[in-house]
Parts: C-alpha cells; structure tokens; sequence
C-alpha cells in the first residue's frame, strides 16, 4: 500500500486496538494492488451474478439460488456485506422488471438491508423477491435470503425504485 498511516491523538485510544486496524488497512491480502483484469467493464457484476442461478421467475417474484464461494466472501468467510447487497440489487431489479414496462428505466432510490446471520461457504442460500407495491411512478421490492439447508433467514432487504420518465399527473 502507498503511503503511510497517520493516527491522530493516540493517548485516547488503546494501543492494540490501533495496531490491529493498522494492520487490517496494511495486509496484502485485503489492501494489495488490484488486478488488471478486474479493472475491465462490468467484471464486478458479472463476479456477482455467476453465484445466482435463476429457479422461478413470475409477475413480480423472482428467486434464485445462491452458490457462496470465497470469491464473494469477506475475511471472516462469510459473504461480504457489499456482494449481499448487490444480489439483493441484482435480484430486486429482475423482480421489478416482471412488473414495470420496458419503457420506464428504474432508478434506485433506496437499498436497506439487515444483516441477520451470515452464510459461509459452500453454503447454498435461497433469495426470494417480491414486488411489495408497484404504482405509476415507484416500485418496491423486498427480497429474503434464507439458507437453502434449514429456511433460516439470514438477510433481508427492501428496495424502492423510481420510474423515469415520471408519469404525467
């Protein structure tokens, strides 16, 4: 990593606590040079959207089933807080899309999640979206994920879309 850390009025703060978020900004691992070929057009979302496997697709539910691998999970390997809320994207757009006309584009106005357990890896995770409200110019969307294994819900999420153009009043 270029540069080094500056920590500011250090007597107020234990010094192993410091030391460890130092060390967590320093690690190769989580702070090294990212490679080229991930600086290519849409490499992220197409990391993403190689975990989900589409089972049902209705007028406004879609679900899918998620495959948790270590590419999406963060240090405590478990999936990173940023690839939920992608799928939950991912799928809450899909779940829109089966209720809105082509016409409209859908602009994400809110994404709010609860991180409720976490899925580890190799775990298979089922994501559930419906359509909770969809008028002339706003769609919401609430999705689930619950461990394919025991139904336990680990993530929830509600997504509100906007409607461009805006209808006429």
């Amino acid at each position: 990593m270029s540069g080094s850390i500056t920590v500011s009025n250090t007597k107020e703060k234990h010094p192993q606590y410091v030391s460890a978020v130092k060390l967590m900004f320093e690690d190769e691992e989580i702070s090294g040079s990212v490679p080229e070929i991930c600086n290519t057009k849409d490499f992220y979302s197409d990391l993403i959207r190689a975990h989900l496997k589409p089972q049902t697709i209705l007028r406004g539910r879609v679900s899918c089933l998620l495959s948790i691998t270590p590419s999406i999970n963060n240090v405590y390997r478990s999936v990173h807080g940023g690839a939920v809320a992608s799928i939950a994207e991912i799928v809450s757009i899909a779940c829109a899309r089966t209720v809105v006309a082509e016409s409209k584009e859908l602009f994400l106005g809110e994404l709010s999640i609860s991180y409720l357990s976490g899925a580890q890896t190799n775990a298979e995770v089922l994501v559930d979206g419906s359509v909770v409200r969809s008028g002339r110019n706003l769609t919401v969307v609430v999705v689930e994920f619950k461990l394919n294994k025991t139904e336990q819900l680990i993530y929830t999420a509600r997504a509100t879309f906007y409607h461009m153009p805006v209808a006429k009043l």
